[in-house]
């Protein structure tokens, strides 16, 4: 994986870590019991939080994609006539 599909593929990871956290403290509004838009984000620490997540599963992305027996779709694809 060379340098720019890494960063591709930690930008897709922070992406998608990034809806599955924004969610976190997110409250019912008292009077209606509906959830909606939260009176205080707290982007700021969602978004260290992301990047922190992201980049504790990015080196698992890593390892899997060059470790070659885990997928072996490469060595398929070469076997496939064109």
């Amino acid at each position: 994986m060379g340098i720019a599909s890494g960063l591709m593929v930690y930008f897709i990871t922070w992406w998608t870590v990034l809806f599955a956290i924004l969610p976190w403290g997110v409250q019912t509004d008292e009077s209606t019991g509906q959830v909606g838009a939260p009176k205080i984000p707290h982007l700021k620490r969602k978004f260290i939080a992301t990047s922190i997540v992201s980049a504790l599963i990015w080196p698992l992305i890593y390892v899997l994609v060059k470790n070659p027996d885990f997928l072996p779709f490469r060595h398929m694809a070469k076997q496939v006539p064109m």
